[in-house]
């Protein structure tokens, strides 16, 4: 393995295992915005105490998130030292103003969305949990618009030391291309990845006490949610993919494993061994005339093959080709999760159908592999280039030797597994008990300064709380 093959396994590692977390903490902050606000509407207990269960999950999603990014950063400047130095400029604007607007908007109020529920009036308490959710999807929309620009850069110059420079206006570059589609995208995945989990805990209660209130109302509201949002995010799949169609041929092609060109409409590909080396794919399962109704809304409209581009602009198409297979099959049976919760809601046999609140369970993590998945396409896709069609990646790593990067891809293999490992099982843990009538509140540890010692401060029950 050379250094550069080494360079890009260490970031694919950290950047999948980082994304595991956002991928939650933005789906599970909007839903604890949504039971604060059904609380203050309603008034009722069950669902103070729901957020209260959740909000201690979303403490440790968050906080492993936050310390998972941090790495990604310094690995801009250790592996991809000439990337940062060329695309620095655009970059890195970027990235800080995801820091100005949307990590100080989250720093500012998760004080008080976490220890403020007794401190602070109801109504302040809920502005902290929306502006902490608004923070989480500001922080998307940054990371977002910086990949984006990567697949489809646009509003850039070129100076004279080869550095991308804004060419004018920040607005082509932020709003590029391909923003908009993959930043919906990316949002209800979180969404839906956010609702599987739910779906799982609430389910996983159901099948031990089928009256417990909380894990009836949380199943209910997951349902809710993945039947709505898995077909919007087949539809925004759509939309995404004749976009990258039209900007990224060459991954779309990869994506379908067309290797040659269709004039008279091309096939949809199922299954196969996909092998460049050939330009085929071995032991194919496809259906005629689909792959070009899906990517061009025609059966009959003819598509171009990989064999019409010349090879060193091919990406891995095996990976491709399967990853997004598994990111399509994950999104069937959402799909097919929510019809079913739609079906048991109208035969009033939500709570008592014990193969679907199982079939939820088996569920849980589909999400997290769903958005890896689809993460994998994307980045191995626009393969071999970082900045698409302009910088290769060949060309955007540090001159660094194969020994030092295997050294410290282990190092973070091991710190990662033993340290996220035991926070994803305290994670496990804490979903395992069940909501209880009055679930407490996270600890606080108690804050000193300059010799004064805070007297206990009087505790305010919630409305609707006995």
């Amino acid at each position: 393995m050379d250094a550069l093959l080494l360079a890009r396994a260490q970031f694919a590692f950290t950047v999948s295992f980082h994304f595991i977390f956002p991928a939650f903490s933005i789906g599970l902050a909007s839903f604890l915005m949504v039971l604060e606000a059904m609380w203050l509407r309603t008034g009722s207990g069950l669902y103070a105490n729901l957020y209260r269960y959740w909000l201690k999950i979303f403490a440790v999603v968050f906080g492993m998130g936050v310390v998972s990014g941090i790495v990604m950063s310094y690995q801009f400047g250790t592996n991809w030292s000439v990337f940062s130095a060329k695309a620095g400029p655009i970059i890195g604007p970027l990235m800080a103003y995801e820091v100005m607007t949307a990590f100080f908007l989250e720093a500012g109020f998760l004080g008080v969305m976490l220890f403020g529920i007794s401190k602070v009036g109801p109504r302040l308490h809920f502005f902290a949990t929306c502006m902490v959710a608004l923070g989480t999807l500001i922080s998307a929309t940054w990371i977002i618009s910086v990949n984006s620009w990567m697949q489809t850069p646009a509003g850039y110059a070129i100076n004279a030391d080869g550095q991308f420079v804004p060419a004018g206006s920040w607005l082509p570059i932020i709003f590029n291309p391909s923003f908009p589609y993959r930043l919906v995208h990316t949002v209800i995945a979180a969404f839906l990845t956010t609702s599987l989990v739910v779906g799982a805990v609430g389910a996983w209660h159901l099948l031990k006490d089928r009256a417990n209130a909380g894990a009836r109302k949380m199943f209910s509201m997951a349902m809710w949610m993945v039947a709505i949002a898995a077909p919007i995010q087949i539809l925004v799949g759509d939309a995404h993919g004749l976009n990258t169609l039209e900007h990224q041929p060459v991954k779309v092609l990869a994506m379908e494993g067309d290797y040659q060109p269709s004039p008279e409409g091309a096939p949809l590909i199922l299954f196969g061994l996909p092998d460049n080396d050939a330009a085929k794919v071995h032991g194919e399962v496809s259906i005629p005339r689909i792959g070009s109704l899906i990517l061009k809304h025609d059966p009959n409209a003819p598509l171009p093959g990989l064999t019409d581009y010349p090879r060193e602009l091919w990406p891995p198409t095996p990976v491709v080709f399967w990853s997004f297979r598994i990111m399509v099959g994950l999104g069937m049976a959402m799909l097919g999760l929510g019809a079913l919760g739609l079906l048991a809601r109208v035969r009033k046999k939500l709570y008592a159908w014990r193969w679907l609140h199982r079939a939820a369970l088996a569920m849980g993590p589909a999400g997290f592999i769903a958005v890896i998945a689809g993460w994998v396409t994307t980045e191995v896709g626009r393969q071999p280039f970082t900045v698409y069609g302009l910088l290769r990646t060949a060309q955007s790593a540090s001159p660094l030797h194969a020994p030092a990067l295997a050294a410290s891809l282990l190092a973070f293999v091991i710190v990662y597994f033993f340290a996220f490992g035991a926070g994803t099982y305290y994670i496990l843990r804490l979903m395992a008990k069940p909501p209880q009538p009055h679930e407490a509140e996270p600890e606080r540890l108690p804050q000193h300064a300059a010799g004064i010692t805070p007297a206990a401060a009087a505790v305010r029950r919630l409305p609707g709380e006995h």
